[in-house]
Parts: structure tokens; C-alpha cells; sequence
């Protein structure tokens, strides 16, 4: 089955960022965008582009706004095939189970809640613990602001329309070589160098590839685990570093310039609910710039 960019929306100010940022991802994958509704989820102010607010009810509500996002969307990315469609059931479920026909699927996310200190959207993480495909996460805002950078100079010195992509990369092991691949092939598609983050704790890290203890400086790991994937994307510019310590900090101040942000998720064997680590909890807190958190074994 053809594959698709899957964008999920629910009336708010996220959702209507996320269906943007998707509609463009489309575009460069060259696939259509399916935007979908899931289950009943909670009433928004609904503002379609460029208008304003109204609320509507139940199922009127959501057929509406998908024809609205829908007839939006093909105004604003003319030759984009795009499709919607209400998904029954509970929002979480539904959208994972859709998630698997997707190239990527893309949510909005209110990041850090100014009073609670807390990550709003618990649909969005609830996606994110459970999802087999990659999930993007756009803030309000997160659009042109954070992808179109005229001053931004690609490998060629011409000038390009994307900020770096930023990888955060945990090492050694195998579960990097998925993160890696989305990482390289969204920069290539963009035509934007990739930024490489990898947090280390100063204890000797084993070799890539060997069962022994032989220690390997940070920096010699990261360009031993990267150097097949220059190869195969030689036309992406990569600048590498190795930072002590957690790397969420680190990574949520990059996020300023960047054009997307890439995390890896460890999928759990169970649905034993939402789970993500330190640094991705913190990235998703924090970074301006959309988040995408590829999933791994």
C-alpha cells in the first residue's frame, strides 16, 4: 500500500500548525496527506484559516472542520493530494492504528504549560509511547518561522529555505540505525546540513560492532557510527558533536535555528501506557522547533 503523510487535527491552534507543517512534509516526500479526526475528543474553538472562531457540535463540528482543513490546505499547496476522514474510537488508539500506513504522522503539541510546568496534549503523547511509525510534534508557530531561513547556506553556498535538522543520538547500539536514517533523509529532502548531538556520562563507551570492553573516545564512536551514512548521503553537510552530560538542554537551545528536531522512542513490548525518557520528555518541553520521534526496538 502507497504510503501517506497522516495528520491528525482537532480544532485547535496546534492542529491547524501541524496540518500546515504536514501538507509541506507531503510535499517533499512526494505522497499525499490524509487528515483525520479521531474519536470524540473534547470541543476546541474551532478557527479555521484565516477565520474566525466558531464552535461547532459532535460529528457536524467534525466533518466541517476536516472539509475546511481539507479546502484550506489545497488552496494554500496547489497539485497536494489530500484526503480526510473521521476515525472512530478512543483518539490515542485511533490514531496509532493509523499511524501504521503512514510515512510519518503529525500532531500538535502545546509544549510546556505555563502554570503546571507539565507537557499539555495527553493524545499527542499518548501517540508518541505507543506509535510504530515516526511522530512529528509542531507547536503553534512552529511553521515558516522555524523551517524558512533565507540566510541559511547549504553545502553549495547557495542559499537554502531550511534551517539544519539537529539529531539527538544516544550510542552505542543498533537501535540508532533507524534515527539515523530519518535523520539523513529528511536533511537530504531538504536540502539543509544535519546537526549531530550525542550525550555522554565521561565513562568509556564499548565499539561499535564488538562484544569486548576495548574504550572509545565519544568523539571517535560518533564518527565511526556516522561515516556509512555520509556515504550514503554525500550530499549532506554534517557537523557532529559529543556533549557531557544529558543532552535535552542542549538540544532545546539548538531547536532555535533548527528545522526540525529528531528523537529516538523506544517502542515498548506491551501497551503498558505512554513512556518516554529524560531527554525526550525535556526536548518536547522545550524545543521551538517541531519534533519528530522515530521509533525504535
Amino acid at each position: 500500500m502507497s504510503r501517506t503523510v497522516i495528520v491528525g487535527i482537532d480544532g485547535s491552534p496546534e492542529s491547524l500548525a501541524a496540518a500546515e507543517w504536514a501538507a509541506r512534509e507531503a510535499l517533499l516526500r512526494a505522497v499525499p496527506l490524509h487528515v483525520v479526526h479521531a474519536g470524540e475528543q473534547q470541543p476546541h474553538a474551532y478557527a479555521p484559516f484565516a477565520t474566525e472562531a466558531v464552535a461547532l457540535p459532535g460529528e457536524d463540528r467534525s466533518a466541517r472542520m476536516l472539509h475546511d482543513t481539507e479546502v484550506s490546505l489545497a488552496h494554500r499547496h496547489p497539485g497536494l493530494g489530500i484526503t480526510a476522514e473521521h476515525l472512530a474510537g478512543q483518539p490515542a488508539t485511533a490514531l496509532s492504528a493509523a499511524a501504521r500506513e503512514a510515512e510519518v504522522l503529525v500532531l500538535g503539541s502545546r509544549g510546556l504549560g505555563r502554570a503546571s510546568g507539565r507537557l499539555f496534549g495527553s493524545v499527542a503523547l499518548a501517540v508518541v509511547g505507543r506509535a510504530e511509525r515516526p511522530v512529528v510534534l509542531v507547536r503553534a508557530g512552529a511553521g515558516d518561522t522555524y523551517e524558512r531561513r533565507a540566510d541559511t547556506r547549504g553545502i553549495s553556498g547557495e542559499a537554502t529555505p531550511f534551517g539544519d535538522v539537529v539529531l539527538g543520538l544516544r550510542l552505542p547500539g543498533r537501535s540508532a540505525e533507524a534515527v539515523l536514517a530519518f535523520a539523513f533523509d529528511a536533511a537530504a529532502r531538504r536540502d539543509a546540513g544535519l546537526r549531530v548531538v550525542h550525550g555522554w556520562n565521561a565513562m568509556p563507551s564499548a565499539r561499535v560492532g564488538e562484544g569486548d570492553a576495548e574504550a572509545v573516545e565519544p568523539a571517535e564512536l560518533l564518527t565511526e557510527t556516522l561515516r556509512p551514512w555520509r556515504e550514503k548521503f554525500p550530499g549532506v553537510e554534517v557537523t557532529a558533536e559529543a556533549v557531557i552530560g544529558g543532552p535535552g538542554a542542549h538540544l532545546a537551545d539548538v531547536s532555535r535555528d533548527a528545522s526540525l528536531l529528531v528523537l529516538g522512542g523506544r517502542l515498548r513490548s506491551r501497551p503498558v501506557g505512554p513512556h518516554m525518557g529524560p531527554v525526550t520528555h525535556e526536548v518536547l518541553q522545550r524545543s521551538l522547533a517541531p519534533v519528530a520521534v522515530v521509533p525504535h526496538r
